[in-house]
């Protein structure tokens, strides 16, 4: 795959577009109405919808439908006969909420996510390639602190010689 001249999706090599990619750290509030307006740039990968739902470390992921879908599916093939599948299963699901941004690129952020992530007005939007986490940025801070002080060592183990 190359990147296209768009910041927001690749494109394959035979032309055709692919899955969105999102990029960069930006800083947003949310609204009265508990609405967060998402950056310019992400909103063509996010016009046919989204989803969002519980993530990891206190945050909340931000899957474009067709990313949602694959998501999904892993999360059904774990085995239902494991007590933790399941309630992984049940928690995921439970709290995804199907969101269309309007016109100005809002999205509706239900308030039992709002609570799960603490997210009260302001919000770190972080692209994660192939889906969005949305932070308190107060936790960000903490948590992109405690992520650069690992980035040398993990890109050095990644790549297994020295560094990516």
């Amino acid at each position: 795959m190359v990147q296209s001249g768009a910041p927001w999706e690749m494109m394959t090599a035979t032309g055709r577009r692919a899955r969105p990619v999102f990029l960069g750290e930006y800083n947003h509030s949310l609204d009265e109405k508990g609405r967060l307006v998402m950056p310019r740039k992400f909103r063509p990968g996010l016009e046919r919808g989204c989803v969002v739902t519980k993530g990891q470390d206190r945050c909340l992921f931000v899957f474009p439908l067709e990313r949602w879908e694959e998501e999904a599916e892993k999360v059904l093939s774990l085995p239902r006969t494991d007590r933790r599948a399941r309630n992984f299963a049940r928690s995921f699901f439970a709290s995804a909420s199907d969101q269309v941004p309007d016109r100005q690129g809002r999205v509706q952020i239900p308030e039992s996510l709002r609570a799960y992530a603490g997210l009260e007005k302001d919000v770190t939007i972080v692209g994660m390639a192939d889906h969005l986490e949305l932070w308190s940025t107060e936790t960000w801070a903490e948590v992109s602190a405690d992520a650069d002080a690992y980035y040398a060592e993990i890109g050095e183990v990644l790549s297994g010689d020295g560094g990516i």
